[in-house]
């Protein structure tokens, strides 16, 4: 009987330390709110940023990124299905193939994942944009015009004669994001009064250094009056192309060339011994479209506020004299 009486209490007393805490215990909190992140390079510098970005605003405000890589359409939708089975209520997206914009939204809408664009937008059957899904990119236009009246104010500080200057323009007509930036370029330095007779506009093939180089030859040969050179175009690279090819033939005091993304091969220009024909790059603001989109989607989930439709940003010109300043003030140093 004893015996039975002391089994009986030894069990009601392991069930109540079993099943009760500690006083000084902390009770589990609820769990925390995932947004994904999916990107079509996620070894990319660019990528790597806005992830890392993301990731700082989710540790401030009380949330997880689930990021994740699809550089096709089906990683894309594996990714999505990878996102929505690891609990993520919405994700932020950067798409391979912006064709792909209704059958993403579909797989959203059957999975329950709120859905934001960030860089690329989607577009729809009929290729026009899918304004139904919030979006934040970049101004292609906006940055273009930058790098024009920047052109500008450059060739003017040195002192340079209008009516002895010229703009070696590349264009890759194949990408609207290309095409959008040069015409943005050329505005923008029209619109400080340079003639459009001394505007060269020619194309460039492939999107490399060299194929920009052997395009601004055929304008070198054709316009030996030209005695001082401008140039734009997509990225770091095109103008980096059309510097090359001038420096062979002009001193690189007579050359301005500003391009766009504030990438690796800008930074090597800008710490060469002595300056270059490569004067300035148009630095993306990679922490704004990390951060917001991640704050965005948070909100969204968290509160049911939606994002604006539509948000674009342009950048920061960024030199030789002042590089340092600007990726540090972005967060990139």
């Amino acid at each position: 009987m004893n015996l039975i009486r002391f089994a009986t209490t030894a069990l009601c007393l392991a069930s109540f330390a079993f099943g009760c805490k500690k006083a000084d215990e902390p009770a589990a909190g609820p769990a925390k709110t995932r947004i994904g992140y999916i990107v079509k390079d996620a070894t990319g510098e660019w990528f790597r940023n806005e992830i890392r970005f993301a990731k700082e605003a989710a540790a401030k405000d009380g949330f997880e990124i689930v990021e994740m890589g699809a550089t096709d359409g089906g990683a894309v939708m594996n990714a999505l299905d990878s996102v929505a089975n690891k609990g993520c209520q919405a994700t932020v997206l950067c798409s391979p193939d912006v064709k792909l914009g209704p059958a993403i939204v579909r797989a959203c809408q059957e999975k329950n994942l709120k859905l934001i664009t960030v860089d690329d937008q989607l577009v729809g059957a009929d290729g026009n944009p899918l304004v139904s899904v919030p979006h934040l990119g970049i101004s292609a236009n906006e940055i273009g015009k930058l790098v024009g009246t920047s052109l500008y104010d450059e060739a003017v500080k040195r002192g340079w004669k209008l009516e002895e200057t010229g703009l070696l323009a590349l264009t890759h007509e194949q990408l609207p994001t290309a095409v959008a930036r040069v015409e943005g370029a050329i505005a923008g330095l029209t619109s400080k009064g340079f003639a459009a007779a001394r505007i060269f506009k020619v194309a460039q093939p492939e999107q490399s250094i060299a194929s920009a180089n052997n395009a601004a030859e055929t304008v070198l040969q054709k316009h030996p009056e030209i005695k001082h050179w401008l140039i734009c175009g997509m990225n770091d690279d095109a103008v980096l192309g059309g510097v090359r090819r001038f420096e062979k033939d002009l001193a690189a005091t007579d050359i301005i060339g500003i391009g766009i993304n504030g990438d690796a091969a800008a930074l090597a220009e800008f710490t060469a011994a002595k300056p270059t024909g490569f004067f300035g790059s148009i630095q993306l603001e990679a922490r704004k479209h990390g951060e917001d989109t991640a704050r965005l989607a948070f909100k969204w989930v968290k509160d049911g506020v939606a994002p604006p439709p539509l948000t674009l940003t342009v950048g920061r010109l960024m030199t030789r004299d002042n590089f340092h300043t600007v990726r540090k003030e972005l967060g990139l140093e």
